[in-house]
């Protein structure tokens, strides 16, 4: 199991006072959300910190996507329960399986982990040419698998990657598997807000 499931095994620095210098510029795309409008990514992006994550909803690895959403989760509990933080976040669920993860299933997805007053997006995309631009953007790779017939088999390989983007649509961590926690993506984004 990655550690993101278990007790933080180390006390982490107080928000603040640590940097988190820019890594890059927020790739932007078109997209839809859960209620099937299109819109860009861009727009989910910049006014306030936001955690973006890779995922699609069938994935069974459950030190990938399982893991992304149960750090996002938590999260969301640990901003929410502070009244100095809890709607000044955004928690944004990106899905790379247009093909089922549909505007319906990623907003009933959705419905399971998120609370109705935190800020916590669920996307897609209309198919590979919307999202395969995105995906190079962020250096998320993606292997889908087929069958002997050339039919995508609802099944592909991926790198677990989540993203702290600042209010300025700057990168400013990415988290992989072995160092995604809720409590240090939450002191993150505690730190970008202490920033502004």
């Amino acid at each position: 199991m990655a550690p993101g499931y278990a007790p933080l095994s180390f006390t982490p620095p107080e928000p603040g006072t640590y940097g988190l210098p820019a890594m890059g510029v927020a790739g932007d795309g078109q997209v839809l959300d859960s209620q099937g409008r299109a819109t860009n990514l861009h727009d989910y992006l910049g006014t306030k910190p936001t955690v973006l994550s890779f995922i699609f909803t069938t994935c069974d690895d459950v030190n990938g996507c399982p893991l992304a959403t149960y750090v996002m989760r938590s999260v969301q509990d640990a901003l929410q329960a502070d009244p100095d933080t809890a709607d000044k976040a955004r928690l944004v669920s990106f899905s790379f399986d247009p093909v089922f993860d549909t505007p319906d299933v990623i907003d009933a997805y959705g419905s399971q982990f998120r609370t109705d007053n935190f800020d916590w997006q669920f996307l897609t995309t209309s198919g590979p040419e919307s999202l395969d631009p995105i995906l190079s953007a962020y250096g998320q790779w993606v292997i889908r698998d087929y069958d002997d017939n050339g039919d995508y088999t609802g099944t592909m390989s991926h790198i677990l990657r989540v993203f702290l983007i600042d209010k300025n649509r700057n990168i400013r961590n990415i988290y992989s598997t072995s160092f995604l926690h809720a409590d240090t993506v939450a002191n993150d984004v505690r730190s970008l807000l202490m920033e502004q």
